[in-house]
């Protein structure tokens, strides 16, 4: 659980973000829940799924203050072998027997467990701070080139402006963490 100074559908689209940002796929049922997972094979004979489930909720109606609740879990996966074998009798040839044998393999779930809090959680709430606060400086630069360009507009008529004119240029403010790594900040 954490508590963010921003609405439940603007905290959920940050967590929907951090979850993005570090190669999970997300999922948005609705605008106050993400749900996401990863995959990870640290050997040749073992898997693992990380599941988080985020749900967002308001304190109070007419604030601009929410809660995220957050949960995730860590199934792992080993390779299991298991032999096979079977004989076939040919009557041509009398009591003649061919063994026939094969080898599957199959990953079997060997254990479930929801990740205890910690550190996953601390730099997941740090990435979904970092996502709130570029949003923010969006959003205040996005308000600030419309009214420059009223004030413009105000003094000399001038041609519309594109409306890419407001959307800062990629690269701006835009995360650089490693995966699994909460964003430096200053």
């Amino acid at each position: 659980m954490h508590k963010f100074d921003a609405k439940a559908d603007v905290a959920c689209e940050a967590a929907r973000r951090a979850l993005l940002s570090q190669g999970y796929i997300a999922n948005s049922p609705r605008s106050d829940a993400v749900d996401g997972s990863k995959n990870f094979q640290p050997n040749a004979d073992s898997h693992a799924v990380i599941e988080v489930h985020v749900v967002c909720t308001a304190d109070d109606p007419s604030s601009n203050h929410s809660t995220a609740y957050v949960n995730a879990v860590q199934d792992r996966y080993a390779l299991k072998k298991s032999n096979t074998s079977a004989s076939v009798g040919l009557s041509v040839f009398g009591s003649l027997s061919l063994p026939i044998g094969s080898s599957d393999d199959s990953m079997v779930k060997v254990a479930s467990e929801t990740i205890p809090a910690g550190v996953f959680y601390q730099r997941y709430f740090a990435l979904v701070d970092h996502y709130l606060k570029v949003r923010t400086l969006r959003t205040d630069t996005v308000a600030a080139t419309a009214g420059a360009t009223e004030a413009r507009a105000a003094q000399e008529p001038q041609p519309l402006p594109s409306i890419n004119d407001a959307i800062p240029p990629i690269g701006a403010s835009q995360p650089t963490g490693d995966q699994g790594s909460a964003p430096a900040t200053k």
